[in-house]
């Protein structure tokens, strides 16, 4: 499985003080899931992955996978239903046996780099312009939804940012693959809620131009029964998390009855990218953040990193990488000590759902 793993989340809420728009006490029930990817802290083994999930269990009552096609495996002759069943399925009933719902993304292009492909169809020289690779992409979706069977499935990731950056053939056969996929999931009643995520900074214009909305993204995937929301603010302009609108996440899917989900996100810990932070900072974002989850009514939030990333156990990273800029959003860090942002979601954790 290649995990999008690279990317990327004291004040507490206590008393009456902190809830939601901070008028009601901690027991205002919350509308939405919590939870985290099974990312660990470094890419040493399984077993770290699974102590990394046995770890942030109790604080959450989901899970969500995010998730890229297993190209290389399949352009090897491996069927997607064989590459679903021996990569995705495993990790699945993990989570179902802690009693953990269901978040999948499919992520079919560079999650690093939304103007390229992803490399490993790259380095072999395909791309999701040619129709085999998209036959491959419809029958591994089909796989997943099929042996899965996630509660929420998001057939595309950041489909704006994508259609701003990268060539619009690659934007284009985005938009017929998964289309076509859902034909196929739908026609076997097959019981997931799709979805496709839209990256909320470029919605918003960040930093510098003018709101543009996702009216496109509701055009070209009609199919749409929640929207997936991926939000780094920080990287948007916002130097604190209190300048966040209150409206930033339910503005999105205005005009609409779509539920929300933040399927991807948080803020750092300590300064990066020009922007400065610390871990009581990134404590205050979590409990902004419960307020934007609260004001859009969401039905989901996640962090892909539950532990800040030790980047010596990663794969060398081309030069201009942006990894640096998403490992240090845990609640906890990479040594596995918890973080001030951590008792904040706990206290949010705790409230009634």
């Amino acid at each position: 499985m290649r995990t999008r793993t690279f990317l990327l989340v004291t004040a507490a809420c206590v008393g009456w003080l902190g809830c939601g728009d901070g008028s009601g006490p901690t027991s205002k029930p919350r509308t939405f899931l919590m939870g985290f990817s099974a990312i660990p802290p470094r890419l040493d083994s399984t077993a770290d992955v699974i102590a990394a999930i046995n770890n942030w269990a109790p604080h959450a009552d989901a899970a969500i996978m995010h998730v890229s096609p297993a190209w290389a495996a399949m352009l090897g002759g491996a069927t997607p239903d064989s590459a679903v069943r021996t990569v995705e399925l495993p990790l699945a009933n993990y989570y179902r046996t802690k009693g953990l719902a269901l978040v999948f993304t499919v992520d079919a292009t560079d999650g690093l780099n939304r103007a390229a492909e992803a490399p490993e169809l790259v380095s072999a020289g395909r791309s999701i312009t040619d129709t085999m690779i998209q036959r491959l992409y419809r029958e591994w979706v089909f796989a997943v939804a099929n042996r899965i069977r996630p509660e929420y499935l998001g057939l595309a990731a950041e489909t704006n940012l994508i259609r701003q950056l990268a060539p619009d053939s690659v934007y284009q056969a985005l938009v017929t693959m998964a289309n076509a996929a859902v034909a196929q999931i739908r026609a076997a009643s097959l019981p997931s809620k799709l979805y496709v995520s839209v990256q909320v900074e470029t919605a918003w214009g960040r930093p510098n131009g003018p709101y543009q909305g996702i009216a496109q993204d509701l055009a070209d995937f009609p199919f749409v029964e929640a929207l997936g929301l991926s939000s780094y603010p920080y990287l948007g302009g916002f130097g604190d998390p209190e300048s966040i609108p209150l409206d930033y996440y339910s503005r999105v899917p205005q005009g609409t009855t779509l539920p929300v989900i933040v399927v991807e996100g948080g803020w750092p810990s300590v300064s990066v990218g020009g922007v400065m932070s610390s871990p009581a900072e990134e404590a205050r974002y979590i409990t902004r953040q419960e307020q934007l989850l609260d004001s859009a009514r969401a039905s989901g939030v996640f962090q892909l990193t539950f532990y800040d990333l030790d980047l010596s156990g990663f794969p060398p990273q081309p030069p201009g990488s942006i990894l640096p800029l998403f490992t240090h959003l845990g609640l906890a860090d990479s040594a596995m000590n918890a973080k001030p942002a951590l008792a904040v979601w706990d206290g949010v954790f705790r409230r009634p759902r």
